[in-house]
């Protein structure tokens, strides 16, 4: 093929196609979560077809859901999650079938060629086609064994074909009037605000806390307090301290190291108003001690990780059981003694090791037909840790939680009357700027009268298009159910309640000659026909699945 495709699809891309390799050949692996029968282990289902694929051959998923993930990342510049993918991959093969039954013709080369210069994957921040970054592109084809010209180029013409689909499917896309000025409402509507807000810390009522209280306060939220299963278990540490006078480094291993991980060793911080100097042999030694205890604890954890190891292989080969008195002499044989941890839960982990979560995953994996753990990783070099028990969960008493449950109570009843007070309030400001008192000034009426800290401000006029930089994002949702003169409910945001009062609005013109409204037409048209388009190939889905769905067993 002499082609402008041919010509560009032979040169770069390295980092970007690396990604799209990695997507591909994650998509392999792929499980079907949609249809029933599809990875099961048992193989006397193995045809299975959908939309001309068979979703019981590898080949056949690994060009589905393979094609799939290299179009969405041409085409969206990023890798598409399992069912995010999965979804896609069934709707592209749908409206390529759908593209065969209207004998739609394959794509040219002009097509494929003007499609590739619109991909986001290749373009720049300044949305227009960077040759050179698909320059890179075309490179990496060269040397790659996985992806080849004609496989992309076939990916490319196959979305052009799917496009031409879609818009098929998603016609002329139907707006009213009345979603097109609701939308230039809200986007260029001019507010003017005044926003008070309540400072919830300063916010203290007296709350009542009794035993009764309490008691039913713990019986409805039992759960809440459930102690989790806390595992106990015992463990041979093999630290790394020991091991650092026996590690040995040379000049040159130092200083590959730093050379090798230079942003963990930041030279020393300059005197204030000093020149900046550029020197690197200066820079590694001033931290060069640094860099050595680092390699050597580096080397001696690695050997304390081998020896616990081979402990734990010499554990298993001889086949003794925890807890025996040929247990007993193994440890003694090999100088190892036990030790005890405190139960601990999964989440918490072991507090002799700082809540390690690597230990607290390999402990809860043990149990009395598997009490011997592998070497596992520890803050001071390695640990083989030995079942003991695990505890079941439970409810505690309440006397064992009870300053918790008080803290809770508390916290509860603090927030319910918070609401309270937010409703007080916004009533106390509401009716005196409907008497015209000026925003701020009923703000501090209201906060004088409720005890508690309410800061007015007012923010001059803007558009949704425009907004202040500093403005509350929770503010934005009260805009939607506000008119001119009114006060909004409280909106609860962080550790503060938000009020907010139209001091003004202004409509902009909904003239439908305005490109303004031409604009909103259009863009409201292209998400109404996308929903369309989508919502018929996902039912042409269901019915694709269903007609391949394997009987179910009696």
């Amino acid at each position: 093929m002499i082609s402008w495709i041919q010509k560009t699809f032979q040169q770069h891309f390295r980092v970007i196609f690396s990604v799209l390799l990695g997507i591909i050949i994650i998509s392999f692996v792929f499980t079907i979560g949609a249809g029933p029968g599809i990875g099961r282990a048992d193989r006397e289902s193995l045809e299975r077809r959908v939309f001309g694929y068979n979703l019981g051959s590898q080949d056949d998923q690994k060009r589905l859901f393979g094609d799939a993930a290299l179009s969405a990342q041409l085409q969206a510049g990023y890798s598409p999650d399992g069912a995010e993918l999965q979804n896609y991959a069934f709707q592209r093969a749908a409206s390529l079938q759908i593209a065969d039954e209207l004998h739609i013709p394959p794509s040219t080369k002009q097509e494929i060629s003007d499609s590739i210069k619109t991909l986001r994957v290749f373009t720049s921040q300044d949305g227009q086609f960077d040759a050179a970054r698909y320059a890179s592109f075309r490179d990496s084809l060269k040397t790659n064994p996985n992806l080849s010209e004609s496989a992309v180029s076939r990916v490319i013409g196959d979305d052009v074909r799917s496009g031409k689909v879609q818009k098929l499917l998603a016609g002329p896309g139907y707006v009213l009037p009345y979603d097109v000025k609701s939308q230039l409402s809200q986007a260029d509507a001019s507010w003017t605000l005044g926003v008070a807000t309540i400072d919830y810390a300063s916010f203290n009522p007296t709350i009542p806390v009794t035993d009764a209280v309490l008691a039913t306060f713990f019986e409805e939220n039992a759960f809440r307090y459930e102690i989790p299963p806390r595992i106990e278990v015992s463990y041979a540490e093999f630290s790394a301290l020991p091991l650092l006078l026996s590690v040995t480094v040379t000049d040159s291993e130092i200083r590959a190291y730093y050379d090798a991980n230079p942003s963990r060793f930041p030279k020393p911080a300059a005197e204030p108003n000093a020149a900046p100097k550029t020197d690197p042999a200066a820079d590694f030694a001033a931290v060069r001690s640094q860099v050595e205890t680092t390699l050597k604890l580096e080397r001696a954890k690695r050997a304390a990780t081998k020896a616990a190891a081979d402990f734990s292989l010499a554990l298993y080969d001889s086949e003794v059981v925890p807890g025996t008195p040929q247990f007993d002499s193994f440890l003694q044989s090999r100088g190892v003694t036990l030790k005890s941890m405190k139960p601990f839960t999964r989440p918490a982990g072991p507090a002799e090791f700082g809540g390690s979560p690597e230990i607290a995953a390999e402990a809860f994996k043990l149990n009395k037909s598997h009490p011997l753990s592998d070497a596992v990783a520890s803050p001071t070099g390695a640990v083989v840790l030995v079942w003991k028990d695990l505890q079941p969960s439970r409810t505690p008493l309440m006397s064992e939680v009870r300053e918790k449950v008080a803290a809770d109570y508390t916290d509860g009843e603090k927030r319910k009357r918070f609401v309270e007070l937010g409703r007080t309030v916004r009533g106390a400001i509401e009716s005196r700027v409907k008497t015209g008192e000026p925003f701020e000034k009923a703000v501090a009426t209201a906060a004088s009268s409720n005890s508690v800290k309410i800061e007015a401000k007012s923010i001059p006029a803007f558009t949704l298009r425009q907004p202040p930089q500093d403005l509350d994002y929770s503010v934005y949702g009260a805009l939607q159910r506000l008119d001119k003169g009114q006060v909004s409910d409280m909106i609860i945001a962080k550790e503060h309640g938000l009020i907010v009062y139209a001091a003004d609005k202004k409509v902009p013109d909904f003239n439908e000659s305005t490109p303004q409204y031409a604009e909103a037409r259009n863009q409201i048209a292209m998400a109404s026909s996308r929903i369309g388009s989508s919502s018929y190939l996902n039912e042409l889905i269901t019915a694709e699945l269903k007609k391949s769905e394997p009987p179910e067993r009696k």
